[in-house]
């Protein structure tokens, strides 16, 4: 990748070469095309087989490229140990920023096709059997300045969403070359060997599609509009300064701006909006972790609520009995075991505090979860059927199944929306599903501990938990608890 600016600029003078040759030779008139009419031939063969040569490196270097970049995901399996399908699974285990940025980058890899067909052919369609070289060597440059401004936008996005520099370097290369190119075909223009239906097209396909890889290389909105002005009125002032007339200078002038305006718009916004989506890919990805971190310190203030008082107390008391015992006195005794059994009740509050089981509130974690779902853009529906109380171990047992869950949600896959129902009859088991849409195809990562520590705590209340794809792109956790369990609590209550 590193060689196209060198292939495509050497390319670029041999089209100029060869087609400079041609001019050379209709102005020097017949008897000089006859005196060296031989050489002048293979001179110019030369440079279209040069051409054509870099032509095909430069599309090479693209193809590879951009293989490359495809190699970039990791390929993981799928549930069950069967693969996704290549026909499907490099779009479906993508996120929604990689999708925009696929769909993006292969937009502007299009531009190249359309520059090709849309300005390449103009020159092969317009000439005659006794001039073929020229209009040749013309549409092999188009394509190889399509295929530079094609390796430009690619590195431009690169650079657009954070993974490499930005390639000023390329972007002077691909400046450089476009107007060279412009005033190889302005000339060509001047000099009667150009059609003149021809040449607008060529001088405002090339300029319009280097103006929209150019725009991408910009940051601010206030150096792309810049980009197109400076585009017309440079080729304007070629067009005088080559002695056409003023009235053709102004039809190049402004159909150069309305096409660098046209793509400055186009290509300005496709890299804002890929520059947007990945911003708040990464906005919701630390959202997740402020979630996390929001945990942590709740357990950590829960755990200083605890211990402190506990540990203070037990501090005071043990030194209380350290000064009884010096004095021979009984009661160092009951101080002892007063000191004992506020140890064992903290080993009991800090099991709590772990578990979770100190102040549930399986209403409070619905609630919960419904905010953050909500917050992170999805919509979330929670539907609660309680037509009697649920015990406080149920009750903390499902509030962790409801935490999980919506952790899960918001850290893999995309969802967009989620149900949490809670169903809890008179009679029956209790059951609570928690069902998003947006799941990957395949598991992220290896398994982790957070559904076995679900299934842990569940089977404390005698519950089970299932969790698994559902179909149509849906993943739904889904947890149990029997009847014969609540009433046995009930009853011990």
């Amino acid at each position: 990748m590193k060689k196209a600016p060198v292939i495509a600029t050497g390319a670029f003078f041999v089209f100029s070469g060869s087609s400079l040759t041609n001019v050379t030779a209709d102005r020097d008139g017949p008897h000089c095309r006859s005196r060296a009419g031989a050489a002048r031939l293979g001179t110019a063969a030369a440079g279209a087989a040069g051409a054509v040569a870099g032509a095909l490196a430069l599309i090479m270097i693209t193809v590879f490229a951009v293989r490359r970049w495809f190699r970039r995901e990791p390929r993981r399996e799928g549930v069950g140990g069967r693969a996704v399908s290549k026909m499907t699974g490099w779009w479906k285990n993508r996120s929604s920023a990689g999708k925009v940025e696929l769909y993006t980058r292969w937009s502007f890899h299009f531009f190249a096709f359309m520059e090709v067909a849309g300005f390449g052919l103009a020159p092969l369609a317009a000439a005659g059997k006794p001039s073929v070289l020229l209009p040749l060597s013309l549409c092999l440059l188009v394509c190889v300045h399509a295929v530079l401004c094609a390796v430009l936008s690619s590195r431009s996005l690169h650079w657009v969403v954070g993974r490499r520099e930005r390639p000023v370097r390329l972007a002077v290369v691909t400046a450089v070359v476009t107007a060279a190119a412009t005033l190889c075909v302005l000339a060509l223009r001047a000099t009667g060997r150009l059609d003149p239906s021809v040449a607008p097209s060529l001088v405002s396909g090339l300029t319009s599609f280097a103006t929209g890889s150019l725009v991408l290389c910009l940051r601010t909105v206030r150096s792309i509009r810049y980009v197109a002005p400076a585009a017309s009125a440079g080729t304007g002032l070629a067009v005088l300064a080559l002695g056409l007339p003023a009235g053709e200078a102004l039809g190049y002038a402004v159909g150069v701006l309305l096409g660098s305006l046209l793509f400055s718009a186009t290509c300005g916004f496709s890299a804002w909006l890929l520059r947007a989506v990945y911003e708040l890919d990464r906005s919701r990805e630390l959202q997740a972790r402020l979630a996390v971190a929001e945990e942590r310190l709740r357990f950590g203030r829960d755990l200083h609520d605890v211990m402190g008082r506990n540990l203070a107390v037990i501090a005071l008391k043990s030194e209380l009995a350290v000064q009884l015992a010096r004095r021979g006195r009984p009661e160092a005794v009951d101080q002892m075991v007063e000191v004992q059994r506020i140890a064992r009740e903290s080993q009991r509050e800090v099991r709590d505090v772990v578990r979770g089981y100190r102040e549930a509130d399986l209403a409070v974690e619905l609630e919960g979860a419904r905010g953050v779902l909500n917050a992170a853009g999805m919509d979330c529906l929670v539907e609660f059927e309680a037509a009697r109380d649920l015990p406080a171990e149920v009750q903390s047992a499902l509030g962790w199944v409801v935490r999980e869950a919506t952790t899960n949600i918001l850290r893999h896959g995309d969802a967009h929306h989620c149900l949490i129902r809670l169903t809890a009859p008179q009679d029956g088991p209790v059951t609570l599903v928690v069902e998003n849409d947006g799941a990957p195809a395949k598991p992220v990562g290896p398994p982790g501990s957070g559904l076995a520590g679900l299934r842990e705590r569940l089977a404390a209340v005698d519950g089970t938990l299932l969790a698994g794809p559902a179909g149509a792109g849906l993943f739904r956790l889904r947890a149990d608890v029997p009847g014969r369990h609540l009433e046995r609590m009930e009853a011990r209550a």
